[in-house]
């Protein structure tokens, strides 16, 4: 599978949305795109049906995390979406993600790309221990729950870009790290704390990378995607 970069629709509203993916209507490549809580939970999923007909792909970012009969019949609704990815959290359990993906799989048994964050890349070690109670080294808890979401036959996981080749060695090259936490070269961070940019990102063995405000806020965005993929997927 080639590498890619997936827009984050960080937006409030289909409106606002839609005039965000007009900006790309002479584009040769359409934009794969997630649509995340925020965009799913003001429009539902009527925006990810309309998004789809329009010929984008389709990362569901809703991050699951609840018992395993709940999950599981979450990801069948999900299932219906016809969207090309989808996510839950790791710390879930090993049994929350096998019924994770017993849910999504279809009748004709297709499905979804199913992902498994790890730990959000607005976590450092310090929030981790204080906040969490996990007291084992940041990449030691990244990995461990990798190799849970391989074992639980998960396609790959959610992690930070300084962790994507560690994984590709813990789980295998075809274990799919999806890596947020990407930034231009001088960007503004945000509130993420482990990052790094998309010719970086590349290097360091990144399969995807999700990449929101340098694209969304910038003054021309197919611009900022055209440069995004230039230095990403070459």
């Amino acid at each position: 599978m080639g590498k890619d970069v997936i827009v984050a629709l960080d937006f409030d509203s289909r409106e606002r949305t839609l005039a965000f993916l007009d900006r790309f209507a002479g584009e040769e490549r359409k934009p794969f795109v997630k649509i995340g809580m925020e965009l799913y939970y003001a429009e539902g999923p009527a925006i990810v049906r309309e998004i789809k007909a329009r010929g984008h792909k389709i990362f569901l970012d809703l991050k699951l995390h609840d018992i395993p009969n709940t999950v599981k019949k979450a990801m069948a609704v999900l299932s219906g979406l016809d969207v090309d990815m989808t996510n839950l959290h790791a710390a879930g359990t090993r049994a929350m993600m096998e019924a994770a993906l017993e849910g999504l799989t279809r009748p004709d048994g297709t499905r979804p790309l199913l992902i498994a964050v790890t730990q959000l890349t607005s976590t450092s070690q310090e929030r981790m221990e204080e906040d969490l109670l996990i007291r084992e080294p940041l990449d030691r808890v990244v990995m461990h729950y990798a190799k849970c979401a391989a074992e639980a036959g998960l396609a790959g996981v959610v992690c930070s870009p300084l962790e994507a080749g560690k994984v590709h060695e813990s789980c295998g090259g075809g274990f799919l790290t999806v890596t947020p936490g990407v930034r231009f070269a001088g960007g503004e961070v945000g509130d993420q704390v482990r990052v790094t940019t998309p010719a970086r990102a590349r290097e360091l063995g990144s399969d995807y990378i999700v990449v929101g405000r340098p694209i969304t806020q910038a003054e021309d965005p197919a611009g900022a995607y055209r440069q995004c993929l230039a230095d990403f997927v070459g």
